[in-house]
């Protein structure tokens, strides 16, 4: 790595009389400091003109020339302030250019933000930027930037694949009684009413059919391995999602929050008086009387969660930590991804988080696929499949190992054969529930340790209520005399369908 910064340190007034020189002879062990003997940073020029001090600094890969810089600046003003009342107003960076070697050469060009200029000599990228502020070099933008152009040239060579998928167990095949699609027959009957987009209104039948399923939830998964309910809030603030890793990727998939300027009536009477004439909301005009995005309504269940143990110390007692949520909806907006009541943009899930030692939480995992093998063979009667998964972006950042052997580091997913897609073979399954162990992912996200050890891991797993209503649909119809015994003995008797004139 090769970096070259073009930078100039302010000062209060012109330095009239200082012998700069004089004042920089200590400088070099400054600029050595945590790096090997001889390879830290250098000044390769130095310009004094009036109340401004040039400077080029130049580094491999040991202490980069902008935390020299700063490292310089600390120096001086200690120096200038005792002897000559001087000190530092400000510090610029004309230009930075930066070369550094990457891991495969790119397959096409890239652009970024606040890069002036990128070009790629095989696997060699010059990056090049100007006119940067003291706060972006102290926020260690460079490097970051460094980063990002190494990830972007690595997913150049994911784009287009598909995740990790590894087949782990299968059920049998079963004869199914019907190969119609369930949204559109739900419909039909008046079970389900399309509302909004990506939202569904679930009568009296599907509701029971659903609050059903979440009983059994909590009779056969959560009532036995002991799991306390909480109640977590469904709109995420911007700091749980940059602790969870989800700011880093999510935007286009946010249902934004964004609250009013102000609640005082009077700053809403145009709107009011607009509708009141016209019958239209003014949504251009509310645009301008509410604030910034200050997070979203809930992606994923459990990251809201953490705040709650965030920068704490656990006890020995309180682990494994056991809590369900199942307080209300999550939001994704899937844009031409919906698809019936298999993807939707509101959806109730059932969110199971475990946190704990990495073999407590091992042990739980597999706790859990047991229980649920339960639920899906014995009570539901369910065609499905288990399959280990990793999404190419966790393989990339390194969150799982592909290579362990023993799969106990990643996501199971639970896919059920879909018959109205067509055969098993050609056909897409629907992936309708997972379990996860992520590691120590969140818990280093959010600085949770535990007494005596830092180690901890945590998982989770979110029970789709809509998907697991349409695969059960998918494959046992809707006439009660078809679904399985043990499931018509728990839902009892089915409320009469609503009919309309």
């Amino acid at each position: 790595m090769k970096f070259t910064l073009e930078c100039s340190l302010i000062f209060s007034k012109p330095l009239k009389d200082v012998d700069i020189d004089s004042l920089l002879q200590g400088s070099s062990d400054v600029l050595q400091r945590g790096a090997p003997k001889g390879q830290g940073a250098r000044i390769q020029k130095l310009q004094l003109k009036d109340d401004r001090l040039e400077l080029t600094i130049t580094s491999g890969r040991y202490v980069r020339p902008h935390d020299a810089l700063f490292r310089l600046k600390n120096l001086l003003a200690s120096e200038l302030g005792k002897k000559y009342h001087i000190g530092i107003r400000d510090t610029e960076a004309k230009s930075y250019l930066i070369e550094f070697e990457l891991e495969c050469e790119p397959k096409k060009d890239l652009e970024i933000i606040y890069a002036k200029k990128i070009d790629f000599k095989g696997k060699n990228c010059i990056l090049l930027l100007e006119d940067l502020d003291e706060g972006f070099l102290k926020k260690n933008c460079v490097d970051r930037m460094i980063s990002l152009i190494k990830e972007k040239i690595q997913k150049q060579y994911y784009e287009g694949k598909e995740e990790y998928w590894e087949l782990i167990w299968s059920s049998i095949e079963k004869k199914h009684v019907w190969s119609k699609n369930p949204t559109e027959v739900m419909e039909e009957r008046g079970w389900i009413m399309h509302r909004g987009r990506g939202q569904w209104i679930f009568g009296p039948i599907a509701t029971r059919i659903i609050k059903t399923m979440e009983q059994i939830v909590v009779d056969e998964l959560l009532k036995p391995l002991s799991v306390d309910e909480v109640i977590i809030p469904k709109a995420v603030t911007w700091d749980v999602w940059k602790k969870s890793g989800h700011a880093k990727n999510l935007y286009g998939e946010i249902y934004y929050l964004c609250p009013p300027k102000s609640r005082d009536p009077k700053q809403w009477e145009d709107v009011v008086d607009i509708y009141k004439i016209t019958g239209e909301v003014p949504t251009k005009l509310i645009k301008e009387k509410i604030k910034d995005p200050i997070g979203g309504m809930s992606y994923a269940q459990c990251p809201p969660f953490w705040p709650y143990v965030a920068g704490k110390t656990l006890s020995d007692e309180a682990m494994p930590l056991k809590v369900f949520d199942r307080s209300g909806t999550s939001m994704r907006y899937e844009s031409g991804g919906i698809h019936g009541i298999e993807r939707v943009d509101e959806f109730h899930r059932i969110e199971f988080v475990w946190i704990g030692y990495p073999d407590q939480v091992k042990k739980l995992h597999k706790e859990i696929i047991k229980h649920y093998k339960h639920i899906f063979n014995e009570i539901l009667d369910l065609e499905w499949r288990m399959a280990f998964v990793t999404p190419w972006f966790m393989a990339q950042e390194g969150l799982l190992d592909l290579a362990d052997e023993k799969k106990e580091i990643g996501t199971i997913d639970f896919e059920a054969y879909l018959p109205y897609r067509g055969t098993r073979k050609d056909s897409e399954w629907l992936e309708f529930q997972n379990a996860s162990n992520n590691g120590d992912k969140y818990p280093k996200g959010f600085n949770v340790k535990a007494k005596g050890s830092n180690e901890l891991y945590s998982g989770c797993t979110g029970i789709g209520l809509e998907r697991w209503l349409s695969v059960f649909i998918a494959q046992k119809g809707i006439d009660p005399e078809n679904w399985p015994k043990e499931f018509r003995e728990r839902i009892g008797t089915v409320p009469n369908e609503i009919r309309f004139l």
